[in-house]
């Protein structure tokens, strides 16, 4: 019987170290290894931690201990892992609102009430269909979001690359040209625009605008 091995940890965050990758992991795991770099001068440019769901850089506070800094972290919201659980609830509360007559008093967990515009003959179809208006939309709402799921993932993982594009190669060449071809969705020619990049850098993007986001972040390139 073969031993069990640990699961790799979640990339949901990354540590650079100027245009150098330091870690992936947990939000704990990442600032954690920044930390030590940056003790006693050890870093060669500035340490940044990057939250790979949106690739924007994030601020956080890594003063105390190391059992400290990983206890405050752990228990911030999505730094270990993704925080996604009251979709469900509210989807399932259809069938029962469907079912059962609809009164005054407080909604159910999980709806949230915000004020939608529409034309008169929008809300006339709405009211026309099982379940009222609030049902109706949010099966519509859940119709597009499994036909557009794919085109709207893409997006997102463009959108997410750009961000980490900005802050970490703005300044580098090609940078308008490789953002034209990150957007039209087109990676020979991304590939070839940010070839001259530094290569954890190029790594990088190229995850978050390609890769799969289940898969661990590239390895950093060895240092010379």
């Amino acid at each position: 019987m073969s031993p069990l091995t640990a699961s790799p940890e979640p990339s949901l965050f990354t540590c650079f170290e100027g245009h150098r990758h330091v870690a992936s992991g947990t939000l704990p795991t990442v600032v954690l290894a920044g930390k030590q770099l940056t003790a006693g001068d050890g870093a060669l440019g500035p340490v940044l931690i990057f939250d790979n769901r949106t690739g924007r850089s994030v601020d956080v506070d890594s003063r105390g201990s190391d059992d400290e800094v990983r206890a405050r972290l752990s228990a911030m919201p999505g730094a270990c892992g993704p925080v996604d659980a009251a979709d469900a609830e509210g989807a399932a509360s259809d069938a029962d609102e469907a079912a059962s007559p609809r009164g005054r008093g407080r909604p159910k967990l999980g709806v949230i009430a915000r004020e939608v515009t529409l034309l008169p003959r929008h809300w006339d179809w709405l009211g026309a269909q099982p379940g009222g208006a609030s049902v109706a939309l949010r099966k519509l709402v859940e119709e597009a979001r499994r036909t557009h799921a794919q085109r709207d993932a893409r997006r997102a993982a463009h959108e997410r690359a750009y961000h980490f594009m900005s802050a970490m190669a703005g300044d580098l060449p090609n940078f308008e040209e490789a953002s034209r071809a990150l957007f039209a969705d087109e990676p020979a020619r991304f590939g070839t625009q940010i070839a001259g990049w530094p290569l954890d850098v190029r790594r990088h993007i190229e995850w978050l605008a390609f890769g799969d986001p289940a898969t661990p972040t590239p390895a950093s390139a060895p240092v010379n």
